[in-house]
């Protein structure tokens, strides 16, 4: 196809993610892993960041969790550089596991960081399980996310005290047959808070979304892309 040939203008093109870029992020307990993936072409300034946080370390989390890349590619397709990343102790992350109290500020850094970087201050902050109750703490903890999605969030198990809502436009993506976390639960914690986030409930999906990976991914687009 040539520079002049506009018969395909008409047809939507696939998403071509981008190559991940490897970083490093200095955080309060060390140097951080990350992977920045820029689907913004060069020269073009930056409108949002993306952070993604991972599920939980001491049972095989990590940034390279496909859930987590699935949200990060959501990202992306919506037009956002996105940062993911290892907390303390995971892959070449220095630190050790500090029960998710130190991995809030292993996130604030990468925040801080992505903001700076790419001289961007509009944040799409997201997590998976573990990586979910570290993104809310951290988005009423000074994040300032204009967007938060939170996945298969840890009611019951590491989300048990009340926590405030934070102050963004808020999704909650929850399986109806996840096997760790219950739906129910989370049903009912969302519409706990006032106004109640968003809930995005998807059917026959287990914790992992196995087989539901591409409903996940289009559920994040349609609300990033939200106005």
């Amino acid at each position: 196809m040539t520079a002049d040939d506009d018969s395909d203008a008409a047809t939507p093109q696939p998403f071509r993610p981008p190559v991940p870029q490897p970083a490093t992020v200095a955080g309060p307990a060390g140097t951080l892993e990350a992977r920045v993936e820029d689907p913004v072409a060069a020269g073009v300034a930056h409108v949002v960041v993306g952070v993604v946080c991972h599920p939980h370390p001491l049972h095989g989390g990590t940034m390279q969790n496909k859930v987590v890349h699935t949200a990060a590619r959501a990202m992306q397709e919506a037009g956002a550089v996105t940062v993911r990343f290892n907390f303390r102790g995971v892959g070449a992350s220095e630190g050790r596991y500090d029960e998710g109290v130190g991995e809030i500020d292993d996130a604030l850094a990468v925040i801080d960081w992505a903001r700076t970087r790419f001289a961007c201050d509009t944040l799409w902050l997201g997590g998976f399980s573990f990586g979910a109750a570290v993104a809310l703490r951290a988005a009423v903890q000074g994040a300032r996310p204009s967007r938060l999605v939170t996945i298969a969030p840890p009611v019951g198990r590491l989300i048990n005290e009340p926590i405030a809502r934070p102050d963004t436009r808020w999704l909650v993506v929850q399986g109806d047959r996840d096997e760790l976390v219950d739906a129910g639960r989370v049903r009912d914690w969302v519409h706990g808070f006032a106004p109640p986030p968003e809930l995005l409930e998807l059917t026959d999906a287990e914790h992992f979304f196995h087989g539901k990976l591409l409903e996940l991914r289009a559920g994040i687009v349609r609300f990033l892309l939200d106005a």
